[in-house]
């Protein structure tokens, strides 16, 4: 992709959906979706990370409401969609045919797709499974769920953030500290809130307290909130214990098939939550696509690095898809 002369550096102005609603998926599960912009723009559809953190209203600020048909949505068990942290028929393969579900729904035969850490997790697993439907990837913070990956999260962020993991495990007896995962996962699906609320708590605060390269307040607060922590933890823990329900290394050995398509890979030098190999071996396996490391920034999408390169993306996608 040429680069333009100038881009947009600050996020679009607050805005509000044009529609929205809850789309049944299943005898369970309810989806919220919503779309903003240009009803006959080029769409775009935002997928959140977590798995299990929700939506927010910023996240339609990413991208130009004159020139895209902005769609966002709850994942299953995740944020507005119902019921909140369920991890019945919840897994990577019902993601993928969910996202399906709403762009048939909505009537959109192609769309750009935008995914930041477990966001780019599913939109490089929906990518695969159905690339005829992409116009395109924005991906950020990758993370590819390997079981390095979360081994590094359990136990590798104690070097950088050795706080935040003392506050991680301090709910966790000694004796139990040698599997956490399967300790959280435990406590986290323990049916009593007197038990999996403070679990989830713990686990999304410190997620929070390590997504920012400077201490951030108001991103731990976001964490700590009883919508995004009970969805976040749980549904992380779910995930990871199950290797994301794929087969190992699922995503790296198909992402040929993207081949073709436009796509952004951008990472935080100092992305702790998701480092940066990551994202490196994503680029080894697609060298095609873009891929920009923003010097001074952590993992977290408002970091001001981190956001310019994402405007920087979508403004440059402007002239990369047709309407």
């Amino acid at each position: 992709m040429d680069t333009p002369p100038a881009y947009r550096h600050e996020l679009y102005p607050p805005l509000e959906p044009n529609r929205g609603g809850m789309l049944r998926l299943d005898a369970t599960h309810t989806m919220y979706w919503e779309e903003s912009g240009n009803p006959r723009g080029v769409p775009v559809v935002f997928l959140h990370g977590g798995p299990g953190a929700g939506s927010t209203p910023n996240h339609r600020r990413f991208f130009d409401p004159a020139h895209y048909r902005i769609v966002v949505f709850d994942q299953r068990g995740a944020g507005r969609s119902t019921p909140l942290g369920e991890l019945r028929d919840n897994t990577t393969p019902l993601l993928i045919a969910d996202i399906e579900t709403l762009r048939r729904h909505l009537n959109i035969e192609r769309w750009l797709v935008f995914g930041g850490s477990w966001g780019s997790t599913l939109a490089l697993a929906y990518g695969e499974a159905h690339p005829e439907r992409c116009t395109g990837f924005v991906l950020r913070g990758i993370f590819l769920c390997r079981r390095g990956e979360i081994d590094w999260f359990l136990y590798g962020l104690k070097n950088i953030f050795p706080e935040a993991w003392q506050a991680f495990v301090q709910m966790i007896p000694d004796h139990e500290r040698g599997d956490l995962l399967a300790a959280y996962y435990k406590r986290l699906t323990d049916p009593d809130p007197a038990v999996h609320m403070p679990a989830a708590r713990a686990w999304s605060t410190y997620e929070g307290s390590c997504s920012t390269l400077l201490p951030s307040p108001d991103t731990v607060a976001y964490f700590a909130s009883d919508v995004v922590a009970l969805g976040l933890a749980r549904m992380e823990a779910h995930y990871f214990t199950h290797d994301i329900f794929l087969p190992r290394n699922a995503l790296l050995d198909n992402v040929g098939r993207l081949r073709g398509l436009p796509a952004v890979i951008i990472q935080g030098r100092y992305d702790a939550v998701c480092p940066a190999v990551s994202a490196h071996d994503l680029h080894l396996a697609l060298p095609e696509a873009e891929y920009v490391v923003v010097p001074a920034a952590g993992h977290a999408a408002w970091e001001p690095g981190i956001s310019a390169q994402l405007m920087r993306a979508t403004e440059r996608f402007k002239t990369l898809i047709a309407k």
